[in-house]
């Protein structure tokens, strides 16, 4: 396996050593080691991965040096634009090292929404033309592949592309841990929400822990899970879905279960929202700083005023609570206050080791909210 220290190092001798991504379970090792061992300013958790993309670009434009953008393979869709746009030879010219993880790589097991996209992740780098090569395990073979990856884009100006396979990086533990004082878990305040919610209501929650919390607590009080929208995959996208859902369902109240990571990913929607004045849409952000669902990382999100900013994009009401007698003492305030309304609760990091995952697959999850929309 490849040490996290010994492929940073590496890259810092070909004079490459500024990062811009979104963080990955495959490259959470990684990760936390530039998070540890770089300034801030050297490693910047973007809000998406085309926004690293930008990032990286204006940081070559005023150093000449070549950046890296690290991400999930699902961040290939964000990049295709700036990279057929921007970075690419027939425009700007610009060199990138994309530091890829390859989920559901084909014949590796893996969650459902990762199957079409492992599928597709070298063909789509075929498409855009960049070349690429998986990083070896080997250390020494990993740095050979490196040099061959900086002599390209340093003879081309193009962006090249490291695939990186599960079990690539060694283990690596962040140390530089930004703990919050909170004291609510995520997952009861979920079952908190959830167990308020009208009869008739139905919930779009966002992809990792807090549709898996959500789909748990519904096992656990042995309901169905018809009402609840499981977003598996598609990170930034479940408040328009629900979104889409709301408007064509007026008489029914709709709840977008949303992170902070996620609604930061495209919080342009979050003026959508507003300006579609569905009195029938609550959003609510459960927010704890983090991206949990792929090693803890930081975002920024408890360092904005989120709900300043619901309320300049126009949402009707907003909400904020940190503690569980909080929470309990407004949702029936939130349920009766005409929408679009913004409730965030801030809750502690981290999660159950013992989490499950849906034993529904997501064909079967949409058939029976589609049916329980139409009754």
């Amino acid at each position: 396996m490849v040490r996290p220290e010994f492929f940073v190092n590496t890259l810092k001798e070909h004079s490459i050593d500024f990062y811009a991504g979104v963080p990955d379970s495959l490259l959470k090792n990684i990760c936390a080691y530039i998070t540890d061992n770089l300034p801030a300013e050297q490693n910047i958790i973007a809000a998406n991965e085309g926004g690293a993309m930008g990032i990286a670009a204006g940081y070559h434009l005023a150093t000449g040096r070549v950046p890296v953008v690290y991400m999930q393979n699902s961040g290939e869709g964000n990049i295709i634009n700036p990279l057929a746009s921007l970075t690419d030879k027939e425009v700007y010219n610009i060199p990138v090292l994309l530091v890829i993880g390859w989920r559901g790589r084909p014949g590796v097991k893996d969650e459902p929404q990762h199957v079409k996209q492992g599928k597709v992740t070298t063909g789509l780098l075929n498409v855009m033309g960049i070349n690429y090569a998986i990083l070896p395990k080997d250390e020494a073979d990993a740095a050979k592949q490196i040099k061959i990856a900086v002599d390209y884009m340093m003879a081309t100006n193009e962006c090249y592309a490291l695939v990186i396979e599960k079990d690539t990086f060694d283990s690596y533990k962040l140390q530089n841990v930004e703990n919050n004082d909170l004291t609510m878990s995520r997952e009861e305040a979920i079952q908190k929400v959830a167990a308020s919610i009208e009869e008739s209501a139905c919930i779009v929650a966002t992809t990792g822990m807090i549709s898996r919390e959500l789909f748990e607590a519904r096992t656990a009080w042995n309901q169905g899970h018809e009402r609840d929208f499981l977003t598996v995959g598609s990170m930034g996208h479940a408040s328009q879905i629900a979104l889409g859902i709301a408007l064509q369902k007026p008489e029914r109240k709709v709840y977008c279960f949303d992170g902070d990571g996620a609604s930061l990913m495209h919080m342009g929607n979050m003026a959508i929202t507003a300006s579609m004045d569905c009195k029938n849409y609550v959003h609510v952000v459960f927010n704890n700083g983090a991206h949990d669902s792929v090693g803890g990382q930081p975002t920024v999100g408890l360092k904005i005023d989120l709900c300043g900013v619901a309320k300049a994009v126009g949402y009707k009401a907003t909400y904020s609570v940190d503690t569980m007698e909080q929470l309990d003492a407004i949702l029936a305030e939130v349920k009766n206050t005409e929408g679009p309304v913004l409730l965030q609760v801030c809750v502690k990091k981290g999660n159950r080791k013992d989490l499950g995952r849906p034993t529904t697959t997501p064909v079967q999850n949409k058939e029976a909210l589609m049916i329980f929309l139409q009754d």
